[in-house]
């Protein structure tokens, strides 16, 4: 039975066969073609009409032998495949010699007018025959090996060797689905039309007149790569020779986006379309008040935290620089939360406040600030974190005899930042030199009617006492006008304080009673200070560095303290605690800490303080630096002008 295929033998050698392909020609054709048995040169010249685009043409040499001879019969056999290493020279020559796109083709691509679109897989899937396997498709043009691409930009195009074997193909592939969509006999090459010739291949990879054989294939990365283009904005990439946004649809968007764009983390959006059904746990990702968040704010999990007190003995005049009290030399950065306690303090709270505001500057805002009669107390907190805030509640007690005074008593503050809650408690106890008892009264008091928490849940209410608030709280602060003094008259203190070369303060505190008293467990218990190295904080004449010299001779005492204590031992970590000589304005030295504290993850089903702070209070203590900067600058340009040169 005749067969109805027909293969090429191929006897050129790999090297001249690898040269007429680089130069778009098939391989040689002079050679003997061997039919079938069964076919005539008429049907060959047949199925040449039927195919009058043909691109190639190759002239058929006539045979001088014997057409009724009888063909030796030929096993076929596959041609040499030829070898692609020799093409990578060619290859990296027309990579050198690309042309970018300029910004008006580079639109146009995105805008889907190129004219090389399609594919040599899309011709195929359009064509009628591509069901069932190709009639005579050499072994060589199946297991061609894909066309190579440039690895080394995005923006690559194919290489000079892939545009040459993807037209031969393409053309190869073309003739032999006409031949088998017309029902004619199997191709025979040997007899093409010798009128057609093949379209010259453009070897010009930088040309930018659109070649047949060059079709864009989607699976290539350029193309997808183009493609994905349209889903970012108009202005993100004009044209290849423009830097690429970090927004584009690439791998490294998100590297990009983190460090061109924000310091914000990036979220993706993967994370978001997962559904978390651990709502206010410690262990939900994404928590506002989770262990995530709480490392990304903190590392350490450690606050800093600057805790003052100061009676300000009800002077109007306020001191006309707070930086030495607020912002000390000692601490290189500044601090996280500032909380400032103020004992008989001054008849404008506002302007106090506002004080504050301005030296602290616009990283700060006023949290939350309470009063209880002529006890103040403000906090302010890094504007960053006020999210991790929940809200502030204050409670208040009065110590006199009668309620209506308001000068002795306590102001509670209390609030939960992330996981951890805080009280903060100023108090002005009785004064007197031998009223022991009314102060250690003063503090049961306390601690028995402060009415906190309220509305915030208690962090661990397995731990906590309904007689004793401190033990309803994570850290607390204690600070104010103790009002404990040294014990042992006037003389004896002032023996210590004339030491030179410095006082021992070790020494004289062995005079505290509040120490002594702490000793013995009558007040603050559990409380913790740290070690004192200033003098003593009372009684100076105003504007002075001078003890009481009045007629009273009142004894220096460590009147103003700052303590601490802790549900977690180890939580706070002091780091300075001293006094501010330089502010005269009263009677009394203000005296600061600076602590480090734990903080720990929290839930997010707490009430929040959603943000709120004293904005109209921001906003004035802002114009109050650029003010002062102008009249800093201007009276620096008079002196500058008003300076005279005299030349003797």
């Amino acid at each position: 039975m005749p067969s109805k295929s027909a293969c090429l033998r191929h006897t050129e050698a790999p090297g001249q066969l690898e040269g007429r392909m680089l130069q778009g020609q098939l391989p040689n054709t002079e050679k003997k073609l061997i039919p079938t048995s069964g076919s005539s040169p008429a049907a060959d010249c047949q199925g040449s009409e039927t195919n009058p685009m043909s691109p190639f043409s190759i002239p058929a040499k006539p045979s001088n032998q014997n057409p009724q001879a009888k063909a030796n019969p030929a096993t076929p056999q596959p041609p040499i495949r030829p070898k692609l290493e020799r093409t990578l020279s060619l290859d990296d020559k027309g990579w050198r010699r690309r042309r970018f796109r300029g910004s008006q083709e580079d639109l146009a691509v995105q805008n889907g007018a190129s004219p090389c679109r399609g594919s040599l897989q899309d011709s195929v899937a359009q064509s009628p025959a591509c069901s069932r396997p190709l009639p005579c498709l050499s072994t060589s043009l199946q297991e061609i090996a894909k066309p190579r691409r440039a690895t080394g930009s995005e923006g690559g195009s194919p290489s000079l060797w892939s545009d040459c074997l993807s037209g031969m193909i393409s053309t190869s592939l073309d003739l032999l689905h006409r031949e088998a969509a017309s029902g004619g006999p199997p191709s025979r090459l040997a007899s093409l039309n010798a009128s057609h010739t093949a379209p010259a291949v453009d070897l010009d990879v930088a040309s930018s007149s659109p070649r047949t054989a060059d079709k864009a294939d989607p699976e290539h990365a350029d193309y997808k790569l183009r493609m994905q283009t349209r889903l970012v904005r108009a202005h993100s990439n004009l044209g290849p020779s423009r830097p690429r946004s970090p927004l584009a649809g690439d791998d490294h968007s998100i590297h990009s986006a983190r460090s061109s764009f924000s310091l914000l983390a990036p979220i993706r959006t993967k994370d978001i379309r997962s559904r978390s059904y651990l709502e206010g746990s410690l262990l939900a990702s994404g928590a506002l008040l989770g262990a995530d968040e709480l490392a990304r704010y903190f590392p350490d999990r450690s606050v800093a935290l600057f805790v003052a007190t100061w009676n300000m003995q009800g002077q109007k005049e306020l001191p006309a620089n707070l930086d030495e009290f607020l912002l000390p030399t000692e601490a290189d950065y500044t601090q996280d939360l500032y909380v400032i306690g103020v004992q008989e303090g001054c008849s404008d709270r506002r302007e106090w406040e506002t004080r504050l505001q301005e030296t602290l500057g616009p990283q700060y805002v006023l949290l939350s600030s309470a009063a209880h009669g002529v006890l103040y107390m403000s906090l302010f907190i890094r504007r960053d974190l006020i999210w991790f805030c929940s809200e502030v509640e204050y409670s208040t007690v009065t110590t006199r005899i009668v309620s209506q005074i308001k000068t002795k008593g306590a102001l509670g503050v209390s609030f939960t930042f992330f996981g951890t809650s805080f009280l903060f408690i100023t108090s002005h106890f009785t004064s007197g030199d031998g009223k022991v008892a009314e102060r250690l009264l003063d503090y049961s008091r306390t601690i028995q009617a402060l009415a906190l928490p309220r509305n915030v849940p208690d962090t661990n209410p397995y731990r906590s006492s309904a007689g004793d608030v401190t033990t309803r709280f994570d850290e607390v602060f204690w600070f104010g006008d103790f009002n404990f003094r040294l014990s042992g008259g006037r003389v004896a203190v002032e023996a210590f304080l004339k030491q030179k070369p410095e006082v021992d303060v070790l020494a004289l505190l062995q005079h505290d009673q509040l120490t002594r008293e702490m000793r013995k467990g009558s007040i603050f218990r559990g409380f913790e200070e740290a070690e004192i190295h200033f003098l003593p904080s009372y009684k100076f004449d105003i504007g002075k560095d001078t003890y009481d010299s009045t007629t009273k001779q009142r004894t220096p005492s460590y009147t103003d303290r700052v303590l601490y204590k802790s549900r977690h031992k180890g939580d706070i970590c002091p780091m300075k605690y001293s006094s501010c000589p330089g502010i005269k304005t009263s009677d009394h030295r203000p005296v600061y800490g600076l602590f480090r504290v734990k903080v720990r993850p929290g839930r997010d089903n707490i009430p929040l303080a959603a943000g709120k702070f004293d904005r109209e209070l921001y906003l004035i203590g802002i114009k109050r630096r650029i003010s002062k900067e102008i009249q800093r600058q201007e009276a620096l340009k008079s002196q500058s002008s008003s300076a005279v040169c005299t030349v003797s």
